[in-house]
């Protein structure tokens, strides 16, 4: 008898995002588009008019929700700031 060859080529199909956190995407998106979606914290901030501004805000939900979201993306610290001494 053959034994059957494992394809390792074949990438595994897993979600990166959870359904629960497409849905706070989806129900953040849609507040957008009605113009009830503010941005900062306790939505004090003004409206948000960017659809990239209301997806990051609704995965941000989704995190504080617990749902399968991957983490942030580091920002490099690159830019250094000069300061200078008013004399």
């Amino acid at each position: 008898m053959a034994a059957k060859k494992k394809s390792s080529s074949r990438k595994s199909s897993r979600r990166k995002y959870s359904k629960g956190a497409s849905k706070s995407v989806k129900s953040a998106v849609r507040r957008s588009k009605r113009g009830t979606l503010k941005s900062g914290k306790g939505g004090r901030g003004g409206k948000v008019k960017s659809q990239k501004q209301a997806v990051a805000i609704g995965l941000s939900e989704a995190r504080k929700k617990g749902a399968k979201v991957p983490a942030k993306k580091k920002r490099s610290s690159t830019r250094k700031r000069s300061s200078k001494s008013k004399s």
